[in-house]
């Protein structure tokens, strides 16, 4: 089947994320029900919006590879509820086992979940940076996602992954190479991507956004996340691409949203800065080319000041 074609089959099964869209799947904890991308290959798209009750704080991609000799599971998501609810999506693809799960970085949407990945036994592999991030900020991550998910928290508790790695992580499983890889600093500490050579397909994780607008922690620093972009995710030259957030979709789109709009408010930053202009007013530099991405109103401005704040000490 052509590429064009199955996104387009893609796009039929399910509605377009929409931070609009309370819930695609009501009749499962998860936001919306996983769709096979390409042979072996599901995800589970999340909201792209907030985490709120209504989505069960499912606003990221679960994904999950069936490899003939097991099942390996990208994301352990935001609650033991969602955990569940994937692994009895898993089970009505498949009787092959779970046998591994991987956390794209230290967010309580990537290991939160792993409360329920780790009672059943499933060893659980992450960056050695986001380990460490968990650690220290589980408690305050695991409140948070309290306040917003209610009697949805019920049997979540703090689950670090089992084993840790520094620059890649391989697994020969079935039909499939898959290579866990920090390619450098990104969007949040011990960001991983998980490449499928032979499919030609990338799980980037928060390295690539396009249907929402992607967030500028106070420790997300652009000028590296734009480095490890140019050096370390092109070369992939992958074919498919599964973002963090958002439908499936290829380097093209997640370049032009992501590695694109990164230069752009850098840019106009710089200008701001250029003209003699404070942080006060850095928050609302031009950014209406992007004002049509979900979440563009949470964020925008605090993107824009978080750069300044970076760029004034470049």
């Amino acid at each position: 089947m052509k590429k064009s074609t199955l996104f387009a089959c893609l796009l039929a099964t399910n509605a377009l994320a929409s931070e609009d869209i309370v819930d695609q799947y009501p009749q499962s904890p998860l936001y919306s029900k996983p769709v096979e991308y390409i042979p072996g290959v599901y995800t589970a798209i999340g909201a792209t919006a907030p985490p709120t009750y209504e989505n069960s704080g499912h606003n990221n991609n679960l994904s999950f590879i069936v490899t003939g000799e097991g099942v390996v599971v990208v994301n352990g998501g935001a609650a033991y509820v969602l955990a569940e609810a994937l692994h009895r999506e898993i089970q009505a693809i498949t009787d092959q086992p779970v046998k591994l799960v991987f956390n794209e970085n230290g967010q309580g949407h990537a290991m939160l979940g792993n409360a329920y990945w780790s009672k059943i036994g499933v060893p659980i592999v992450a960056h050695a940076d986001a380990a460490a991030e968990f650690e220290e900020y589980g408690a305050q991550i695991l409140e948070g996602m309290k306040g917003y998910n209610k009697d949805k928290a019920e049997g979540t508790f703090l689950a670090g992954p089992t084993k840790t790695f520094d620059d890649e992580y391989v697994v020969e499983m079935g039909t499939f190479r898959i290579e866990a890889k920090y390619l450098g600093p990104a969007h949040s500490a011990g960001d991983i991507s998980i490449w499928l050579p032979n499919q030609s397909l990338v799980i980037a994780g928060d390295m690539a956004f396009h249907e929402r607008m992607l967030p500028i922690f106070q420790e997300t620093y652009t000028a590296d996340w734009l480095e490890t972009w140019d050096n370390e995710f092109e070369a992939l030259e992958a074919t498919y691409v599964i973002p963090g957030h958002g439908h499936p979709t290829n380097m093209d789109q997640v370049r032009r949203y992501t590695r694109d709009y990164l230069v752009y408010l850098r840019n106009k930053i710089q200008e701001h800065m250029d003209a003699g202009g404070e942080l006060a007013q850095a928050y609302y530099v031009d950014q209406s080319p992007y004002a049509h991405l979900d979440t563009f109103e949470e964020l925008a401005t605090k993107n824009a000041g978080r750069v300044f704040e970076q760029m004034e000490f470049e």
